[in-house]
């Protein structure tokens, strides 16, 4: 819990943020990432609780992260945020983006639907009221970004899909603009939770290589990658935060190793003593057969002997008896 504490902390950071708009967000293509960062709305930024001590501006507040309704479950957004769409903007009007980030810890197929709701709450919430003089026009763009993490099939693994409203047909003359109808934008992003392997030409490659780099901190090169994405050389706070995140990734490797190995030895012993005593058992049938023991009296024997089902008595009987040489 700590780990996915800090990396939540970690993704509301701008220069985190940035990396993942640039090659979600359409309308970010085009752009740097240091420009993306500065599209981020300065009023969107918490400023009454710091991800560390001395830090400012740093995260994203956003909207209200929480919807309620009479009688309906509250639904949560994890990183809520506005930034300007640079493509819509003009001089003296700056048209916004609505952006939710949704660090999954496990995948389930299901997430599209759950994200369309997403988008969709997203979108209603921008009208405090509807009247019959409400301006529909007046929506700005949602996207929702789903970044999952354990549970991906192996197949799916390091992959992104894209979900948006489309047009699908016309009947008649007519002439469909997508920014007449492009508000809903959902983005599944799962992960690999091993290495990413993929290589620089590949689509996706410095989304997959830098999310898969921060949501596992735990590789050597960890530092090394993060910085081919962000320039910590004036912001020193998220250096020490990225570390941070790193140093607890690092931790909690070890402790599962640790795990690990005290575990395969718990198993160890407890296979090495499931042998001796099936050894045990084996040398016993063997000794009653070499007496002319009938089959009936060892299998009684076995079960008081080493407290033994009569099926299990009878399945070791069968297995370690020399066939043939008993007069049953």
């Amino acid at each position: 819990e700590g780990l996915d504490a800090e990396c939540k902390l970690l993704l509301s950071n701008r220069e985190i943020l940035a990396v993942i708009l640039k090659d979600t967000v359409d309308e970010y293509k085009e752009y740097s990432r240091e420009e993306i960062t500065g599209f981020i709305e300065s009023d969107s930024i918490e400023s009454d609780r710091e991800v560390s001590p001395g830090r400012t501006n740093s995260q994203i507040q956003g909207d209200t992260q929480e919807f309620a309704a009479l009688n309906e479950k509250v639904s949560r957004f994890d990183i809520r945020l506005r930034a300007k769409n640079p493509k819509l903007s003009k001089e003296n009007i700056v048209i916004k983006l609505h952006i939710d980030v949704e660090p999954q810890k496990s995948y389930y197929p299901g997430y599209p639907i759950e994200g369309m709701y997403y988008l969709s709450r997203e979108l209603s919430s921008q009208l405090s009221l509807v009247t019959d003089s409400t301006n529909y026009g007046q929506l700005e763009k949602c996207y929702s970004i789903w970044i999952c993490l354990d549970d991906i099939p192996k197949g799916e693994q390091n992959s992104v899909s894209f979900y948006e409203m489309t047009n699908i047909k016309n009947i008649g003359n007519c002439i469909t603009k997508k920014e007449d109808y492009d508000l809903l934008t959902l983005v599944i992003i799962r992960l690999g939770k091993k290495e990413y392997n993929g290589e620089e030409k590949d689509e996706g490659y410095d989304l997959l290589r830098f999310l898969n780099t921060i949501m596992y901190p735990h590789g050597e090169d960890f530092m090394e990658i993060v910085s081919d994405y962000i320039d910590f050389s004036q912001n020193s706070e998220l250096s020490e935060e990225v570390k941070k995140v790193m140093g607890i990734g690092q931790i909690m490797l070890e402790t599962g190793i640790e795990q690990g190995i005290e575990q395969g030895i718990e198993q160890g012993i407890e296979q090495g003593i499931e042998q001796g005593i099936e050894q045990g058992i084996e040398v016993f049938i063997l000794d009653n057969e070499e007496e002319g023991i009938p089959r009936e009296r060892v299998v009684e024997k076995l079960q008081r002997r080493f407290r033994l089902t009569e099926d299990r008595a009878v399945h070791y009987y069968d297995r370690f008896a020399s066939t043939g040489k008993l007069t049953l």
